[in-house]
């Protein structure tokens, strides 16, 4: 077989496996990601690829070092479950960087963080000056939570009485031409008084449309494939 179908073949079967993998893992958006899945994350990449390009490697050796690894990961992730201990030893645990608006110059030195690295998480958080934050933390996968002292958070409806509307979020009852007609019915609507509705935007059928979405007032909101024709 010329090599080039060989890698071609081991490329493929290295992506399925890898992404098989993958699904096992279950893991976290990646910018949720902890320090120890990011290198188990490289490592098992790196072995996929070695698996693919290095002809030289038996298949099976590759398959077996992934494997490996992935149950290693699993059985570290349920003992992280298990164990406070554990979790501890395997993640580390969340860091206190600032308190009640004065720096804790050690949590900085023990993550090897600067002033500038500190203040460039908080601006990510909207906290411009440190008198102002009640608490920063450094979280397990690297993040900065800031908690503003009460009398610079925002002011919500609670806050001064008032009532207000229960919400929720904004629900697709149109994907692609299709309608979701479960989900219209859960919400309490009917096709008719939709088509009446999207036909407001400028559509003449439900297939007009690319996607549409109904809010808690039951506001329609329409994307028509022609969106010059798009009268929201």
């Amino acid at each position: 077989m010329p090599e080039y179908l060989e890698v071609a073949g081991r490329a493929i079967f290295s992506f399925l496996v890898l992404f098989t993998l993958a699904r096992i893992l279950g893991k976290k958006q990646i910018s949720h990601l902890t320090f120890f899945d990011y290198v188990v994350g490289i490592v098992i990449g790196d072995m996929a690829s070695q698996v693919a390009i290095d002809t030289s490697m038996k298949i099976v050796n590759g398959l077996i070092g992934l494997i490996v690894y992935t149950l290693l990961s699993i059985i570290l992730a349920y003992g992280a479950i298990k164990s406070f201990k554990f979790r501890d030893l395997v993640e580390s645990s969340p860091s206190i960087l600032v308190k009640d608006g004065k720096i804790m110059e050690k949590g900085l030195f023990k993550h090897k963080m600067t002033y500038d690295d500190l203040m460039n998480g908080l601006r990510e958080k909207g906290a411009f000056m440190i008198d102002e934050v009640e608490m920063a933390i450094l979280e397990t996968n690297g993040q900065i939570s800031v908690m503003m002292k009460p009398e610079y958070q925002p002011l919500t409806p609670k806050d001064i009485g008032l009532r207000v509307k229960d919400d929720h979020a904004p629900s697709l009852i149109i994907i692609d031409g299709t309608l979701l007609e479960k989900r219209l019915k859960s919400l309490g609507y009917t096709k008719d008084w939709l088509l009446s509705e999207v036909k407001k935007k400028g559509a003449e059928t439900f297939e007009d449309i690319f996607l549409a979405q109904i809010n808690s007032n039951g506001n329609v909101y329409v994307d028509l494939y022609n969106d010059n024709e798009n009268k929201q």
